[in-house]
């Protein structure tokens, strides 16, 4: 069996052996094209591998522990997560590593390399995996290369490459891997060109930058950009950029660097360059005989192909390919820190001004006219930034996964999600609106004659300087008793908040866990010490990315709930003329207005409503166990409280475990009353998840139905080191004896 076939070696029945971009390079290279020196480690010694150190049961039983089709996003990138951590943690055997060696090392020795993917899937002509799965630049040395190709291995089980598996309906399960090995070609302009427009099939487009591909790749370069006749080859347009960064080879892997002013002023390509690469590219079309993404760079004058692929993506009306948005998973440090950057300094402050803007309008004020306009108003506002908040929040999260991803590169931790320690006990804003709760819970704790107001509901009696921390509260998180993230309905009412500050009152809350705070630090510090100069800077800068993150996922729906808050407070004015003017027998004519823009809101496009009841098949035999996903460590004891709509948030005890569909970042309110937290939407980086860590909570994620198999008032336990939830007893011995007390969170540190 051979294990690694060097280019000019592979055959025409080895496509499978080595996949498409390995073949494909092989054949371009036989045919008079100019490719670097490559040899391929076949798909055969992946199986053995995962065979040998036993990751394919390991897989098995990951992929398995959910319906692969029900999970979400967040879900798949937790499995995708673990397996990734799997890989890193077992090298490659002894006895497969004497079949590899020889021969990286007599063609590589010390060269620098690059470590590129190969799926037998890949590059088919109905399938483009291009940047799904990883490649790795400028990889030196025998154990590098080694390291680097189960890094590559890995990422057949990414969470963008799983996804696209399932769309397009091949098997994950079946999935294999072959690794294409390339000496570097240390180009000074390299680029992509696509013989046939995806957008116009009578153009050609040509993208370049200075520098290695890796930043046009990834997004953190822009290129400069021509569009071909593709029947002439005449240039049509040329779109120029700001030339500011080019990437660059360093000891290990790239960097991003100002690229020298001389070159900033002049277009990576002239003329004559552009009709040489887009002949070339055509000529690989030819080959090939389909249209082609084709991959290169200049080498001093030489023009050298990296690879090329089918394209998938070209226009015919048809497609709902949706390989773009699993490519958005992907993002790199410099593209994050764009984001960053855009998110802090312009949307956020921008999400604020617009609620704050739309707080100031007396709703009581504007004829039925206007007020219809000022929904529509609103609800064209909301639905503006629901749509930044998929563009740039949602994508924003990803400095969690790509700290993850180098956290366990780097230190490989048996603890798959050991880096989430350093990203806890940031500030957010959910915590400052419990803490501004607390703060008023513990003034009526201590004044009864408060507590009786509020229990009664009274305004007029309350204690002006409360008065005024209870408006302050109410305009900058609103008065918890509208339901927000989907529906229409909103009652304004305060008794929810006075009911949950009467509440917290009688059972006073600790604080945000604070108990890792060593741990952190330490952490944090053996984190660093792998890296040493600007290597280290640039690790604390992610570190420091990453929290922000992390801080965001749990923020970005409190700034979009005030927004929202705004268009639900303008629905219930309408409702309120409505019911005023039909118990007075006012005629249609008066609200009909109103009633259009509310029916209009009814009938739309529906969203989704994480407190809307679950409808489906009603269990009459619960099952002993529900498993999840384990997503905060601890075990709990307690009573059931299901949440199906947003009122039943007023209804919530201390000590209670809290289950719903998921933690909306404008109920965590009373995440702080909870002894543990179950959700059916599953992932470490859901809100749920992040808020229960932050105060020290069990937290399983990801149970099908969890809102229909567990009811109000069930005595259950939460495991949050297995992920998995006991109905009716603890499977802990005799709480009242040596097991677990009811409502007892456990901490097992270091267990």
């Amino acid at each position: 069996m051979k294990w690694v076939i060097s280019a000019e070696n592979i055959q025409q029945d080895d496509l499978k052996r080595v996949g498409g971009k390995g073949y494909a390079l092989a054949l371009l290279g036989k045919n008079g094209f100019r490719i670097p020196e490559t040899v391929c480690i076949a798909s055969a010694v992946y199986k053995e591998y995962v065979a040998r150190t036993g990751l394919r049961e390991r897989i098995q039983l990951e992929l398995h522990r959910k319906d692969f089709k029900e999970m979400r996003w967040e879900e798949i990138w937790d499995c995708a997560t673990r397996i990734r951590n799997m890989f890193l943690r077992k090298p490659i055997p002894d006895s497969i590593a004497k079949h590899l060696s020889p021969v990286i090392q007599s063609r590589f020795k010390d060269k620098p390399v690059a470590v590129r993917s190969s799926a037998p899937e890949e590059d088919a002509a109905n399938a483009s995996f291009a940047g799904l799965h990883e490649s790795y630049i400028n990889v030196s040395g025998l154990d590098s290369i080694m390291e680097h190709i189960r890094k590559v291995w890995a990422s057949l089980w990414s969470d963008a490459a799983l996804l696209y598996r399932q769309e397009i309906g091949l098997s994950v399960e079946k999935s294999s891997m072959a690794v294409v090995i390339q000496a570097i070609v240390s180009g000074d302009r390299s680029g992509v060109a696509f013989t046939q427009n995806p957008n116009d099939p009578s153009q050609g487009v040509i993208e370049s930058v200075y520098g290695l591909n890796q930043g046009l790749v990834d997004g953190t370069v822009e290129p400069d950009r021509w569009i071909l006749d593709r029947r002439t080859q005449r240039i049509i347009s040329h779109t120029p950029v700001n030339r500011r960064y080019w990437i660059t080879p360093m000891e290990q892997g790239v960097q991003l660097s100002p690229l020298p002013e001389s070159k900033s002023q002049i277009p990576p390509l002239n003329a004559q360059e552009i009709q040489e690469v887009y002949s070339r590219a055509r000529r690989s079309e030819d080959f090939f005989a389909t249209p082609q993404d084709v991959e290169w760079t200049y080498e001093g004058e030489d023009l050298v192909i990296l690879q090329s692929r089918p394209i998938t993506s070209l226009s015919n009306g048809k497609s709902e390919d949706n390989r773009g948005w699993y490519l958005s998973l992907h993002r790199s440090f410099d593209n994050l820190k764009s984001l960053r950057e855009k998110i802090e300094a312009e949307l956020i402050p921008a999400m604020i001004a617009v609620a704050e803007e739309m707080a100031q309008i007396d709703l009581t004020a504007l004829s039925d006219q206007d007020l219809a306009q000022e929904i529509k108003r609103r609800w064209e506002t909301n639905h503006k930034w629901v749509g930044v908040y998929w563009d740039d929040f949602i994508p924003f999260a990803h400095g969690v996964r790509l700290f993850g991803q180098v956290y366990n590169d780097v230190m490989q931790p048996e603890d798959t999600y050991e880096f989430i320690d350093l990203l806890a006990q940031t500030k957010m804003a959910s915590l400052e609106r419990n803490r501004m709760l607390e703060e008023m819970a513990d003034r009526v704790r201590h004044d009864p004659q408060l507590a009786a107001q509020l229990k009664n509901g009274d305004h007029s009696k309350l204690d002006q300087g409360f008065l005024k921390d209870l408006e302050t509260f109410i305009q900058k998180f609103g008065d918890l008793s509208c339901a927000v993230t989907g529906g229409t309905q909103c009652v304004q009412d305060a008794m929810p908040l006075f009911t949950i500050l009467r509440e917290m009152a009688s059972h006073p809350i600790s604080p945000p866990n604070q108990r890792k705070s060593k741990t952190t630090d330490n952490l944090k510090e053996k984190f660093l010490g792998h890296f040493d100069g600007d290597q280290q800077t640039r690790a604390a800068e992610l570190l420091d990315l990453a929290r922000a993150s992390y801080q965001l996922r749990d923020d970005d729906n409190v700034y979009l709930g005030r927004i929202e808050a705004q268009l639900l407070s303008a629905i219930q004015e309408a409702r309120q003329r409505i019911h005023k003017q039909s118990q007075a027998g006012g005629k249609d004519s008066i609200s009909a207005d109103l009633k259009k823009v509310l029916d209009d809101l009814d009938h739309g496009p529906e969203t989704l409503n994480p407190y809307q009841k679950q409808t489906g098949q009603n269990y009459k035999i619960k099952p002993r166990q529900l498993v999840g996903q384990p997503a905060g460590p601890g075990i709990s004891r307690g009573k059931a409280r299901v949440i199906q709509h947003h009122s039943d948030l007023a209804e919530f005890k201390s000590g209670e475990v809290l289950i719903c569909d998921a933690v909306d970042p404008n109920m965590t309110f009373v995440v702080p009353l909870a002894s543990g937290v179950v959700e059916r939407r599953g992932g470490m980086l859901i809100h749920g998840a992040i808020i229960a860590r932050e105060y020290g909570l069990p937290c399983v994620t990801g149970i099908p139905d969890a809102t229909l198999l567990i009811q109000t008032g069930d005595e259950i336990t939460v495991d949050g080191y297995l992920g998995i939830v006991t109905l009716g007893g603890t499977g802990l011995g005799d709480p009242g004896a040596d097991g677990l007390k009811e409502n007892q969170v456990m901490d097992f540190e270091g267990t």
